[in-house]
């Protein structure tokens, strides 16, 4: 029986990766472990560790890899030290890591450097801040690529790897969208004591490279917010640098009717609730994913998401500057029109992903990565 760990860092990344770590749980022939650290083990974005424990998984560690407001290379630090050890002790075969996150690239450095493989989900993809240089170092680190569509392939080509290793198989987080057992709309506004009518959902995460116009930023839109006089559901940023400056201004939304603030969500209730929304505002990529799913139209600020998304095939989703102006002209436009993309699935990820770990074949790839060039695709120069 094969050991596999799966990292969780993220009340987002859980989300996408939950329902392949139930497929691995349910497997006669392997083990499921899970790391939990990162923002789910903080108080302040809602102890979302709470959330993984009730799902019922067994052979779960819970890790503090940081305290609020730290730095990323001291969490990165941290979250190398904790995991390294963890590891030495369940010795496990195969290391799952999603994403762009610090401590996926944790993961990602801990597996390369003790010869166990890492498998990467959701690599290929670009957006606009750190987060693309680590998503594409955590390839470099990695073994086995899981993808959500051809484009992201082609890159992770591009990145010079083999391409034997790299398996389209959609978004995971599709798989829960497209669920039947989503709690209804009814159930999560009971739950969450959401008493709009009509709303929407904003979320809006600093961007690490421009720290120094957040603080404008933010006013900018939350200025925009407060004059629609709509109903907005607004749920906390991720704990990267610069998210206290988001949180002190959301302070201003306290006492306003118009707004229900959350540090955090359950993913299912989220999903059922980014369903029924007006739109979403901000620049999370749930804006660019799974709003295109549900066909709900997206307001994307900044640059965060450059580069994610082709404005000429996402007609949902309208991109505009920090600017007061701006982002009140996209609100009023909105004719709640629902525009559907399924360029990322349609919710097979989960049964893609066991069938190619439950094959022998990639327990026999090659520890000792090589770079491929571009120029020797089709060549079996990686064996």
């Amino acid at each position: 029986m094969k050991k596999i760990l799966f990292l969780t860092g993220t009340r987002a990344d859980y989300g996408k990766i939950k329902t392949l770590m139930k497929k691995v749980d349910s497997s006669p022939n392997l083990d499921l472990n899970v790391f939990i650290t990162g923002m789910h083990m903080l108080s302040k974005y809602g102890s979302t560790w709470k959330e993984i424990d009730k799902d019922g998984f067994q052979n779960v560690y819970h890790f503090v890899n940081q305290q609020t407001n730290y730095k990323m290379d001291t969490a990165l630090s941290n979250t190398i030290i904790g995991l390294s050890n963890y590891v030495h002790e369940l010795k496990p075969d195969l290391i799952v890591v999603h994403g762009d996150r610090l401590e996926a690239l944790a993961g990602a450095i801990v597996g390369a450097f003790n010869n166990i493989k890492v498998a990467h989900i959701e690599g290929g993809e670009v957006s606009g801040t750190i987060d693309e240089s680590i998503r594409h170092a955590i390839t470099k680190f990695s073994h086995l690529h899981f993808v959500s569509n051809n484009e992201a392939k082609k890159r992770i080509i591009q990145l010079g790897e083999f391409e034997e290793n790299i398996f389209v198989i959609g978004s995971p987080d599709i798989d829960v969208m497209m669920s039947i057992d989503l709690p209804t709309i009814s159930v999560v506004k009971n739950h969450y004591d959401i008493n709009f009518e009509d709303y929407s959902i904003l979320m809006y995460h600093p961007v690490t490279t421009q720290v120094d116009k957040l603080s404008n930023n933010i006013k900018h839109i939350v200025d925009a917010l407060i004059e629609s006089k709509r109903n907005y559901v607004v749920i906390f940023p991720n704990n990267d640098e610069g998210s206290d400056i988001i949180l002190n201004e959301y302070k201003r939304l306290k006492d306003n009717n118009n707004f229900k603030i959350f540090p955090s969500m359950r993913f299912e209730y989220f999903l059922t609730l980014l369903k029924h929304s007006e739109f979403m505002i901000g620049n999370s990529s749930a804006g660019i994913r799974e709003a295109g799913v549900y066909g709900v139209p997206s307001i994307d600020i900044g640059n965060r998401q450059s580069g994610r998304y082709d404005p000429s095939i996402a007609k949902n989703i309208t991109h505009v500057r920090e600017n007061n102006i701006l982002i009140k002209k996209a609100i009023y436009e909105q004719e709640g029109i629902r525009i559907f993309n399924h360029d990322f699935g349609h919710g097979e990820s989960a049964e893609k992903f066991i069938r190619i770990i439950e094959n022998n074949f990639i327990w026999d790839i090659n520890i000792q990565k090589q770079f491929i060039d571009i120029n020797h695709i089709g060549e079996n120069a990686y064996v």
